[in-house]
């Protein structure tokens, strides 16, 4: 007996109708990341191993999928580490290339083989698949779409208002309105741990932090006694637990915590920049919010640091996220190439949009007319009724056999079609043919002028 045929665990197939909604969202990222002037580019699904190796952590590392050579990959492959089972030694032996895990470290490769091909500052935009062999789980692929927009060879904190203008447009554009802009600032975070003299566990202080809506306050205090943040320093910073108010008002508060640190005011400093930008540009339908505990991207990000939560109701994790970046190209040679850049998260807007039940009905780009085919001679009659149609840019087709009229119709009404052509003797010999509307049953014998007309 046959195998039932399965796709690997963590990947997908799409319907015709699921694809039309996600080429819907990425018809409206891709207008307006054009609309702000930013470049489209491409790059290999595989990369060298060296290029994407060792940019991710360790554990960035594991869920990197490696490519096994071609051909007798095992005829050059490390013998002492193939003896001692030593994966970690025996993969460069016998895997040269992997899978793209996200489109940051090859954009930087990109940035960096064409430095001299590109005009800076340089804005790109880059809707692409990447791999990861993470444990499959809800909301959780091995395969899936990143949709990034970046700018390298800018330090200018305009770049970080347009963007939280993009993120503004692009929702807008969708529909989904009330979404939030986190914005923090890494300047901040290491503010922070300046004053309370724990400059060294800065990582530990922010991955603690960015825990407080999940484990509230005594959570994040545990967790940061734990990892040897004296408690003396722990009470000096409670107050930012509890920070409330609007933009201005939390702006204020951080000033008083901050007095001290000179890293902590330029990051005040940039972020009332960004938040005096949008109050004389006022966003269409997001909100701008200040959120201190936001550490996302802490091995790279060195200045604003931006997260997108979906309207007040939704129970969704981030639907967009970024941040700027001072030396990403710095890893393959290219020193002070400072850049910014967000992404927007596909699958999960996609979820959103759905739940809030915000797709057109006409999302799908579907057949607007079937003819039906009763024959050879009324098939070519069909045929050239079909062309006029689509010279005039309805989608239309023709069944392909001579079937029972029932069995058409059928397919009409499984299909969505909203019109049937048909045309026997009679339509033929007057040039025209009987146009059915599916929907009310009402038909019209017409020629293809007033079909066309009526239907476009």
């Amino acid at each position: 007996m046959a195998q039932k045929p399965s796709i690997p665990k963590g990947t997908r197939d799409f319907t015709p109708q699921e694809v039309a909604k996600r080429n819907f969202i990425f018809d409206i990222i891709k207008t307006e990341f054009k609309k702000f002037g930013f470049q489209a580019i491409e790059t290999p699904s595989f990369e060298n191993s060296d290029t994407l190796m060792g940019k991710y952590g360790e554990e960035g590392d594991r869920l990197i999928f490696k490519i096994l050579n071609s051909g007798d990959f095992l005829k050059k492959a490390d013998e002492s580490a193939y003896a001692d089972k030593d994966s970690l030694k025996l993969t460069p032996s016998i895997s040269e290339k992997a899978l793209r895990y996200d489109l940051t470290v090859p954009f930087a490769r990109y940035v960096v083989q064409h430095q001299n091909e590109i005009d800076f500052p340089f804005k790109r935009y880059q809707i692409q698949p990447v791999w990861r062999a993470d444990r499959p789980q809800k909301g959780r692929f091995r395969e899936f779409f990143q949709c990034d927009a970046d700018v390298v060879g800018s330090d200018s904190l305009w770049q970080e208002v347009e963007f939280v203008q993009l993120y503004d447009s692009v929702f807008s554009a969708l529909k989904l309105d009330g979404v939030t802009i986190k914005i923090n600032n890494r300047k901040i975070l290491s503010g922070f741990a300046e004053v309370i003299g724990e400059q060294d566990k800065l990582i530990d202080f922010t991955v603690a932090l960015d825990k407080l809506d999940k484990i509230g306050e005594d959570g994040v205090v545990k967790e940061m006694l734990a990892k040897g943040i004296a408690e003396e320093a722990i009470e000096k910073i409670k107050p930012i637990f509890g920070l409330q108010g609007d933009f201005a008002e939390k702006i204020e508060a951080l000033k008083s915590i901050l007095s001290t640190s000179e890293a902590g005011l330029k990051g005040i400093e940039e972020l009332e920049f960004i938040q005096n930008a949008i109050s004389e540009m006022p966003l269409k339908t997001a909100k701008l919010d200040l959120d201190v505990t936001l550490a996302r991207g802490l091995n790279y990000y060195t200045g604003a640091i931006f997260e997108v939560s979906a309207p007040e109701g939704v129970k969704m994790g981030s639907i967009g996220g970024g941040g700027r970046y001072d030396d990403l190209t710095g890893i393959f040679g290219l020193k002070n190439m400072s850049g910014v850049g967000i992404s927007f998260g596909l699958d999960r807007i996609y979820l959103v949009l759905e739940e809030l039940n915000l797709f057109p009905e006409a999302v799908a780009d579907d057949v607007k007319v079937l003819f039906v085919n009763f024959g050879e001679k009324e098939a070519l009659y069909a045929f050239k009724g079909v062309n006029a149609l689509r010279a005039e840019g309805i989608n239309a087709e023709v069944f392909p056999d001579s079937a029972k009229m029932k069995k058409q119709m059928n397919y009409a009404n499984k299909r969505n079609i909203p019109f049937v052509i048909l045309a026997g003797d009679e339509e033929m010999a007057a040039g025209e043919y009987t146009l059915k509307n599916m929907k009310t049953g009402e038909q019209d014998r017409l020629n293809l002028k007033d079909i066309i007309a009526k239907i476009a």
